[in-house]
């Protein structure tokens, strides 16, 4: 529609015009206006594109019952998340699970909260997963521990989802290599120090993740201390540290000398009980060698570094759902922590070797316990 401007006039001689002072005044009002409001919109556009350039991707973490405070496994993800957000410039959302059942409205809270990645920390988060993998299919999904279908074949420690999701990436690590590594120092150090040829291993849950790191101590153990014998037990726990001294304590009692904990903040029980007793401990996860003062070495497992590599992928657009990353001595997702500075060298130099002829293939670490 078009519509009439309405100019003030003056009646001179019985004519009707337009005043010319007041015509010149209204045009330069409507062209300071007009100014004005494109300065506005000006104004507007600039304050709006920051915002659109500001960080929108967002990766949320939900830890397994240990928590993010077990200065293991569920912490080592929490600070590759963290170095997500620095590295990437992205949101994080962690979500903490201190029971099972919080895992389902913990994974609702990353769904809702549009994540585009939610990375589940851990084996016992597996069906949790899978059922929000088949309810939500445009949402992308992660998991520690354990492999895609459609990598079942390559998998390196074995535990493979139920079925295909085009939707979710595993992060599969092969911690038996590591555990190979510790143990043989463990079965090393209690040779040279005599006595009963004993070592002990506490374990948190009985499950794969946990058996995968004794079954590669254990053998490796043999393989170069053929006399030696090696106990295993379970708290069935991951968080009370009273379970695993007291288990720790036990197996001391029957002789050990090296105590390997695989049980989260439960094993922390595990190395202060090797501190109490005059033995060594080994961490497992992350260096441990500033949690106890006997700590001869860490089976270190870099869940950090997939967590940060599954959403750098992600974030990259080049995630692949139904396949995996894979971690391992050779890329540097296995490793070991700090050595205690008791060790002799010749045992450093011949675990190196250990580790190389792992990398060659040249010897085979099984991941089933025995």
């Amino acid at each position: 529609m078009v519509t009439e401007t309405r100019f003030p006039i003056s009646n001179q001689g019985g004519q009707v015009r337009v005043s010319h002072r007041f015509s010149i005044f209204t045009a330069l009002l409507a062209v300071l206006v007009l100014a004005g409001l494109a300065a506005l919109v000006g104004s507007s556009s600039s304050q709006a594109s920051p915002r659109a350039s500001k960080a929108t991707f967002l990766a949320s973490l939900v830890s397994d019952i240990g928590k993010f405070t077990d200065r293991s496994f569920n912490q080592s993800q929490l600070e590759g998340l963290k170095r997500a957000k620095t590295k990437l410039h992205i949101n994080i959302l962690p979500l903490q699970s201190n029971t099972t059942s919080d895992y389902t409205p913990n994974f609702n809270q990353a769904v809702r909260a549009h994540a585009n990645i939610t990375i589940a920390a851990g084996f016992l988060l597996a069906d949790t997963l899978e059922t929000f993998a088949d309810q939500f299919p445009n949402s992308k999904f992660a998991i520690t521990d354990y492999c895609a279908k459609g990598s079942a074949s390559k998998c390196l420690a074995g535990n493979v989802l139920t079925k295909d999701h085009p939707n979710v990436m595993g992060l599969d690590y092969a911690a038996n290599q590591s555990g190979c590594l510790v143990g043989y120092l463990a079965a090393e150090v209690t040779k040279k120090h005599g006595g009963k040829q004993v070592i002990g291993a506490v374990g948190g849950l009985h499950i794969p993740p946990v058996d995968i790191w004794m079954a590669g101590y254990k053998y490796c153990a043999k393989l170069f201390n053929k006399h030696i014998k090696v106990l295993i037990d379970y708290s069935g726990d991951f968080s009370k540290s009273d379970l695993c001294k007291t288990i720790a304590d036990n197996q001391i009692a029957q002789g050990s000398f090296v105590e390997f904990q695989v049980a989260g903040g439960c094993g922390l029980g595990a190395l202060k009980s090797a501190d109490a007793h005059h033995v060594w401990g080994i961490g497992v996860d992350k260096d441990q060698s500033k949690d106890a003062k006997r700590v001869l070495i860490s089976g270190v497992k870099h869940v950090d570094l997939g967590v940060f590599n599954v959403i750098k992928t992600t974030k990259a657009g080049k995630f692949k759902g139904n396949k995996d990353l894979q971690f391992t001595l050779a890329n540097g997702g296995m490793g070991v922590g700090k050595i205690h500075a008791g060790v002799p060298k010749a045992f450093i130099t011949a675990m190196n070797k250990i580790k190389a002829k792992i990398i060659a293939g040249k010897l085979h670490v099984p991941k089933k316990l025995t």
